[in-house]
């Protein structure tokens, strides 16, 4: 149906933005950025931040949580109104509300303070892999029953003739969905060619990211047809090929 192309990114023409009022933190994470070949820009505030975005147009943004003036929460949601750039939460240990809220607004990942340079680096090219990953549909528009159509070019679902915009994951997660309709999906698989084979572990991701597609294209989210859970196995798209075939 599509094909998939990755590749390395060529981190040393990347720009990432850091936002953080701690300038200790600031210049331990420029560091260690710039050894791996990224351009490195600085705020140390909200406001700051926004500015630097417009001016700069950065390929991930590093954005702590807590600063003075505007959140880190703000900013996201500030953000999100103009730009997609992925976003990277610098969250405080054990603050699992404040995880979820974060990927709610529109970030891409968190990672919990204290953290080590390796774990940073590691998130930071998983995130810009997903976003270099290139998906190339053999089909434009995918019909899946008379109410749903997925545009794969646009990244958009078509539910009952209103065209609904697809955040970038949502894309990712609802293709390997599909491509496997009528088989069900491991978690563990959909958390390897969503995000990324670092994320293995992070369950959660997939229910919270599921969620999100629900709302957009079922007709009653809690009484799914098309995105139907296997229980403690992984979700498993219902299989419009053979029901098509069917008719």
């Amino acid at each position: 149906m599509v094909q998939t192309k990755r590749s390395e990114p060529n981190y040393s023409h990347m720009r990432i933005l850091v936002v953080d009022d701690e300038q200790r933190m600031v210049d331990l994470i420029r560091m260690n950025l710039e050894i791996e070949g990224f351009q490195v820009i600085e705020a140390t505030n909200g406001v700051q931040a926004l500015d630097e975005v417009r001016k700069h147009i950065p390929d991930l943004i590093i954005l702590d949580i807590m600063m003075p003036q505007l959140d880190g929460f703000e900013v996201l949601r500030m953000l999100r109104e103009f730009s997609s750039v992925p976003v990277i939460m610098l969250t405080a240990k054990g603050e699992e509300e404040d995880k979820v809220r974060g990927l709610e607004l529109g970030a891409d990942d968190y990672v919990t303070k204290p953290f080590g340079a390796r774990e940073l680096i590691s998130r930071v090219k998983a995130v810009l892999r997903r976003t270099h990953t290139v998906i190339e549909p053999s089909e434009t528009i995918i019909k899946i029953d008379d109410r749903l159509s997925v545009d794969f070019n646009k990244r958009e679902v078509i539910v009952e003739g209103e065209r609904i915009k697809l955040r970038p994951t949502e894309y990712r997660l609802l293709y390997h969905l599909i491509e496997n309709a009528g088989w069900t999906v491991p978690h563990e698989q959909l958390l390897a060619k969503v995000w990324g084979y670092e994320y293995r572990d992070e369950t959660h991701y997939v229910r919270l990211y599921v969620n999100y597609l629900r709302e957009k294209i079922e007709e009653d989210p809690s009484n799914p047809k098309y995105i139907l859970t296997e229980r403690g196995i992984g979700y498993r798209f219902m299989d419009f090929k053979k029901q098509q075939e069917q008719v």
